[in-house]
């Protein structure tokens, strides 16, 4: 959390949490049909490439957009303390390499091809670039 935001709390608007969720869902629907329609059509993927995708997609969105959500400011400039980015980039980690691992078989995981971590990234970057603009608009008014 923002040390600015510790200092002086803010009384939370139902209202604004609400619209909040309202579009961050709206945007990882979008990124969700968008990663089942990467993986179907550019990839032809079969059913553990697509689990496999969507689960790396996922984990990444989800789990990345903590450092989006966690401050009123700019994630970039506004730093996560050093064991919340090494717990969050170590989970993305492990679960990216996962489907190299003896593990894959358990989780009926298969390696992707490279081109698929060059979508991952793209997709990652414009979900939490997209996530960041509208809860800088959204919460505007909260300030």
């Amino acid at each position: 959390m923002d040390e600015a935001f510790i200092q002086k709390p803010h009384p939370w608007d139902i209202r604004l949490i609400r619209r909040f969720m309202f579009w961050i869902g709206l945007i990882g629907s979008a990124y969700d049909f968008l990663t089942f329609s990467v993986l179907l059509r550019v990839f032809q993927a079969h059913e553990a490439a697509f689990h496999t995708g969507w689960f790396i997609e996922s984990l990444a969105t989800q789990t990345l957009v903590i450092f989006v959500i966690r401050t009123f400011g700019h994630p970039l400039t506004s730093r996560a303390s050093q064991p919340l980015t090494l717990a969050v980039l170590g989970l993305v980690g492990v679960g990216t390499l996962l489907p190299f691992t003896p593990l894959a078989g358990l989780l009926s995981f298969v390696p992707l091809p490279p081109l698929y971590f060059a979508f991952l990234l793209v997709a990652t970057l414009t979900y939490l670039g997209l996530v960041d603009i509208v809860k800088r608009r959204v919460f505007a008014t909260m300030r």
